[in-house]
């Protein structure tokens, strides 16, 4: 179930945290991490800052879990929802081309 505190800056989820993904698939759990200042407040010179994080399984990298502080976090997590509850990889979301520039096609870049 997705969740978002609407506070400056947003913060929401979607799916497992890394402590419960570890807790149920122990260490074949990795974490994908970036934090970023968007384009937005780049060209305005305020220091808003964004941070994501995707969670997945081992192997197969079957998205466990998407997690987000930073602006129209709430919108972004809420479109992933449906996507971790189909299976998604993140393969899958590397193959997916986002619309540039923007903070959500953060989460289709992870290296």
């Amino acid at each position: 179930m997705p969740s978002a505190v609407f506070a400056r800056p947003e913060a929401a989820s979607v799916g497992m945290s890394e402590a419960k993904a570890q807790e149920k698939f122990g260490k074949s759990v990795k974490c994908y991490r970036t934090k970023f200042q968007p384009l937005f407040y780049q060209l305005t010179q305020q220091d808003e800052q964004a941070t994501i994080k995707l969670v997945v399984e081992g192997e197969s990298e079957r998205v466990l879990g998407a997690h987000m502080v930073g602006e129209h976090a709430a919108d972004i997590i809420q479109s992933l929802t449906v996507a971790i509850r189909k299976g998604i990889t993140k393969q899958d979301l590397d193959d997916t081309i986002g619309i540039h520039p923007t903070t959500a096609e953060e989460f289709l870049t992870f290296d």
